[in-house]
């Protein structure tokens, strides 16, 4: 049942953000900062959360869930450190997730070549 719910909340956030590429003139990567400062809003105000802990990694998965983690962490190290932590916290929380899509991304490279389109 937790996969299966975790399928429906992960594939009903990715639907929404297809209808929203699809029936707007937004681009990709203003969607996709969109998608990042949502969670982290929703974070801020404390629905993120109990979202995520009933929705397991479909929640946690998508963009919205990157942005919940930044503001967690974020949060965390203002806490500890003060103003410091707003520059520091981010990146703190999120490096093993930025550290290993850009390993793995680099080792893609190494056997699938790119193409321009003509």
């Amino acid at each position: 049942m937790e996969y299966l719910k975790a399928f429906l909340v992960g594939g009903a956030i990715c639907a929404v953000t297809q209808i929203l590429l699809d029936k707007t003139k937004l681009l990709p990567g203003r969607v996709m900062v969109i998608l990042v400062c949502l969670g982290t809003i929703l974070g801020a105000i404390g629905l993120y959360e109990p979202f995520s802990e009933w929705a397991g990694a479909g929640a946690n998965v998508p963009l919205t869930g990157f942005g919940n983690t930044l503001f967690k962490g974020v949060k965390e190290a203002v806490d500890n450190e003060g103003f410091i932590g707003i520059f520091k916290g981010g990146f703190t929380a999120s490096a093993v997730g930025i550290s290993s899509a850009l390993i793995f991304s680099y080792i893609a490279s190494w056997f699938f070549d790119s193409k321009m389109k003509s």
